[in-house]
């Protein structure tokens, strides 16, 4: 296997070995803590390994020989039951830490049932997690890996230098991030213009949110995408690609903490129905007012991504990485 220490990157085949090599490493290795249940932070960094390692695949893919199971379908369906535990992990944070020590006593114990029933349904997802770790599909994709790692096939395409490729392999996906739907969710186009109202109320988000969130979480996996992609490169780009990195990671967490509001509130909801309103009113409006206060911090940085020139100084900076290793 070859130094995962080196730096020095020539070409598009030493990127592709070089990030497959990173991110199979980085969710192998939290494999065993996962399998105790030990910590939950490890399964969030085996979903995320996971995730990176499916990024690099299916962005590499075309110009290698992989094995039939290093593949996006196959590394997803892994990640998606990781995802899961996770996600009842990240509900259960939540109510915990945010919400349950600003209730009065009367709707902390009422609580208890949704405490209840989260460590039920995280026992079943656990199941599932553990059930992957033992089946065969899932210890040959490991046995693949290994095997590819050490003996990589490229396509004779994967011999060029990544300089003359870089721009090539990133516009795309930047292009698909600035034209997303999710952009123009709570706008307006006045002459042409575009316009976002910032008076709305926390009903009126609720209402809008109703029938946009599925947009704007699709955004929210956009923005995820380009972030893992760009952050293969950052050492092949100099200080403002890494502003754009960072502003991406920006916009994919606060759109993920208004995913989060939103995945509560709805499982919240399936578990007591009716009761919801009348037990836990002063939830709801937590839950409320967290949403109105997400969307004001959203709400500049998506003024910026609706102008012009943010988008275009973005494709710009992906135009230009550092060429000092071309001869």
């Amino acid at each position: 296997m070859k130094n995962s220490t080196e730096t020095s990157i020539k070409t598009l085949a030493e990127t592709a070995y070089q990030a497959i090599e990173k991110h199979f490493e980085k969710t192998i290795k939290w494999e065993e803590a996962v399998k105790k249940d030990e910590d939950t932070e490890a399964v969030h960094q085996m979903r995320v390994g996971m995730r990176r390692l499916r990024t690099a695949v299916s962005r590499f893919e075309k110009y290698l020989i992989l094995p039939k199971l290093i593949s996006d379908k196959n590394i997803g369906k892994f990640a998606r039951i990781l995802g899961g535990l996770r996600d009842l992990d990240v509900l259960k944070e939540i109510l915990q830490k945010n919400y349950q020590p600003h209730l009065v006593a009367k709707e902390q114990e009422f609580l208890k049932t949704a405490f209840t029933k989260l460590d039920k349904q995280r026992k079943i997802a656990l199941s599932h997690v553990q059930k992957i770790f033992k089946d065969e599909n899932y210890k040959s994709f490991k046995n693949e890996c290994e095997s590819w790692l050490k003996n990589p096939s490229y396509q004779s395409f994967s011999s060029v230098k990544i300089y003359h490729v870089l721009p090539d392999l990133l516009s795309p996906e930047v292009s698909q991030f600035c034209l997303h739907p999710g952009w123009f969710i709570g706008t307006k186009i006045i002459k042409s213009e575009i316009v976002i109202p910032t008076k709305w109320t926390p009903i009126e988000l609720e209402e809008h949110l109703k029938t946009a969130g599925e947009t704007l979480h699709s955004l929210r996996k956009q923005a995820k995408g380009l972030r893992y992609q760009m952050e293969l490169f950052t050492e092949l780009y100099g200080e403002s690609f890494a502003a754009y990195v960072h502003d991406v990671k920006n916009i994919q967490e606060i759109l993920g903490m208004i995913q989060d509001n939103m995945v509560l509130h709805e499982w919240l909801e399936n578990i007591f129905k009716s009761e919801l309103d009348r037990e836990l009113p002063g939830l709801k409006t937590l839950l409320a007012a967290n949403r109105h206060q997400l969307w004001q911090e959203w709400q500049p940085l998506q003024q910026r991504y609706l102008q012009a020139d943010t988008r275009y100084n973005l494709h710009l900076v992906v135009l230009q990485p550092i060429l000092t290793d071309i001869k």
